[in-house]
């Protein structure tokens, strides 16, 4: 069992229409990519669009799913991929590991015990390992399209940063990123009732919106944005 909520159907059709959003996926993947240790374990890998990008860079990664339809895409994408390994992992997770690197995109605001299932990916790891996680921000912005998908909460920085302590790891980056991209959210999903795809606005959106923040970001830091990032150690 998995205590993952939302549609699963909805959830796929969104993780297929990222595929075309290739310099947003890159921005997201780098800025994980620093934090990266020689044995990554993705949790929630969906179509495993991340996973491959991240092998591409040089990492050796572990992709996992819970959803039995993206469990049986990411093992026919993969099958022929040594850089990328397979696993069916469900939340709450008992199991116990020695990954360097747990990641999870878009996967914990899912989780109505985020608290509990943070602990069992620290449980994954070896001592010093990274748990590295992007989240969506702000609660002003939760949308239908949010709520539809399964988000149970949006997050500011310092309620995930508790939420990272509670767990019992050690907070070494949180910040906001994408800053306009909130307002981009909360007009399309929130005032407009409709959600990301593709189409020319992704297309527009992804070429030239997207290096130009990647740019900006890198220079300053945004007081909000769309998303979360967030890095934490197991003690």
């Amino acid at each position: 069992m998995t205590d993952i909520a939302g549609d699963s159907a909805l959830m796929s059709d969104a993780l297929e229409d990222l595929e075309s959003a290739r310099n947003y996926r890159d921005w997201l993947c780098s800025l994980g990519l620093p934090y990266f240790g020689d044995d990554v374990l993705e949790i929630g890998s969906g179509l495993g669009h991340y996973a491959a990008d991240w092998a591409d860079m040089g990492v050796n990664i572990t992709a996992s799913e819970a959803d039995p339809t993206r469990l049986a895409a990411l093992r026919e994408r993969f099958a022929d991929d040594h850089r990328v390994g397979v696993r069916e992992l469900s939340v709450p997770i008992a199991e116990t590991g020695d990954y360097s690197t747990v990641v999870a995109y878009n996967v914990l605001e899912h989780i109505p015990d985020h608290v509990g299932a943070l602990r069992s990916f620290a449980g994954l790891l070896r001592p010093g390992g990274a748990v590295v996680l992007i989240v969506p921000a702000f609660q002003f912005a939760m949308s239908e399209f949010d709520r539809a998908i399964g988000h149970q909460r949006r997050y500011r920085t310092a309620g995930l940063a508790s939420v990272l302590r509670r767990a019992g790891l050690k907070v070494e980056r949180c910040h906001y990123i994408n800053g306009p991209g909130l307002l981009a959210w909360y007009v399309t999903c929130r005032l407009l009732r409709g959600r990301p795809k593709q189409g020319p606005l992704l297309t527009a959106y992804d070429r030239l919106y997207v290096p130009a923040q990647r740019w900006i970001e890198s220079k300053v830091t945004v007081p909000f944005g769309q998303s979360v990032f967030a890095v934490a150690r197991k003690r």
